[in-house]
């Protein structure tokens, strides 16, 4: 006979898991830090300047 398992401790164990998948999902979809996202505009801003300093007027 298999031991009786405790529904309450199985089914908090099973949010946890979930909830810790979808955690990772979101570490991977949106997981840049401040910084990051700082230097990628500033290296964007400056390509944008450059292209316009580089254009020639009619």
């Amino acid at each position: 006979m298999t031991t009786p398992i405790n529904l309450n401790k199985a089914r908090k164990q099973k949010q946890r898991v979930e909830a810790e998948k979808k955690a990772a999902e979101n570490r991977v979809k949106f997981g840049r830090t401040k910084a990051e996202k700082a230097a990628q505009k500033s290296e964007a801003d400056r390509l944008c300047k450059g292209l316009d300093g580089a254009e020639r007027e009619q």
